[in-house]
């Protein structure tokens, strides 16, 4: 037995580096000024949009060029700077065993711009290490000096919103997401978290607009099609809110939360045999669900 625990694990071992690449992802790019020239030596960081990751730092070579492999599957927030130049924030996806490509033109910076914006970054950093800390007091001071000093990063008010979140000051953690989406409203991540914090304020009519915006930047991101259903059943809307979980466990078929609604909401159409195969799948994957008991007499009214 200890020899084929031996030979298993030898096995695990020299599959392990095949399978790896098989579920990460990388970032790589290209970076010019704005006539189009590569930009050499420009640093690059690269960081997980949920602070959940290390940091990761690298730079362009003569061509512009840059590459980050071995990344987990999500949102990443990509800055780059260099001396003399605008710094520049976006909000990339990256996918299993797939390359993100960036192709980004700087511009150029006055000096005294140029001080005050390295310093902003410098805060920035250090809010993302005390976030990464859960030091979240101390990371919105951080974060707070940090558009002081630069209030044209979408980057760190969405940064802002986060740590706000954590300490439950849902009214700043708003108002920091508003700002971010305002200066970048293409951003995914910003749209779904000022969606949620409306909605958990039950704002739900204003929540739906980003919820529905995060679902066009996000076509392939289960939660935000699940969060804008559950708005729209707030809102009276059942007819949209069940195409909205259709769509949610089309996308993960093991959206457990959301057969439970696709069921309930077909109880109220009196579609009997799908609202029992919606429920039934429910119980299959989580039986022992909070909801599960519900679940289970509800199956039981509908068989009668």
């Amino acid at each position: 037995m200890i020899k084929k625990a031996i030979i298993l694990s030898c096995l695990i071992g020299l599959l392990l580096p095949n399978l790896w690449p098989s579920v990460q992802g990388k970032i790589e790019g290209i970076v010019t000024d704005s006539q189009g020239n590569p930009l050499e030596k420009v640093t690059v960081s690269i960081a997980s949009i949920k602070a959940s990751t290390g940091h990761m730092n690298l730079k362009t070579d003569k061509k512009g060029k840059f590459v980050q492999v071995g990344l987990w599957p999500g949102r990443y927030q990509v800055s780059l700077k260099k001396s003399g130049y605008l710094p520049i924030s976006q909000e990339v996806k990256v996918s299993i065993a797939e390359s993100t490509k960036l192709v980004v033109k700087m511009e150029k910076a006055e000096e005294a711009i140029e001080r005050s914006l390295s310093k902003a970054d410098r805060l920035f950093l250090k809010g993302y290490k005390l976030y990464e800390q859960s030091k979240y007091e101390e990371a919105v001071q951080a974060y707070e000096e940090a558009v002081k000093l630069s209030s044209t990063q979408w980057g760190y008010f969405f940064n802002l919103g986060l740590a706000y979140e954590k300490l439950d000051k849902k009214e700043d953690a708003m108002a920091a997401f508003r700002k971010a989406v305002e200066l970048n409203p293409e951003s995914f991540s910003s749209n779904k978290e000022l969606g949620e914090v409306l909605g958990k304020s039950g704002n739900y009519e204003e929540a739906r607009v980003y919820y529905k915006k995060a679902t066009e930047l996000g076509p392939d991101e289960p939660d935000a099609f699940y969060n804008l259903g559950v708005c729209l059943m707030n809102l009276g809307h059942s007819v949209e809110a069940l195409n909205a979980f259709l769509k949610a466990v089309e996308i993960k078929e093991d959206y457990v939360e959301a057969y439970y609604q696709i069921g309930t909401i077909y109880i109220g159409q009196n579609k009997t045999e799908e609202a029992v195969i919606s429920l039934e799948k429910f119980l299959e994957l989580a039986p022992e669900h909070e909801k599960a008991d519900i679940a289970k007499q509800l199956l039981d009214y509908l068989k009668k």
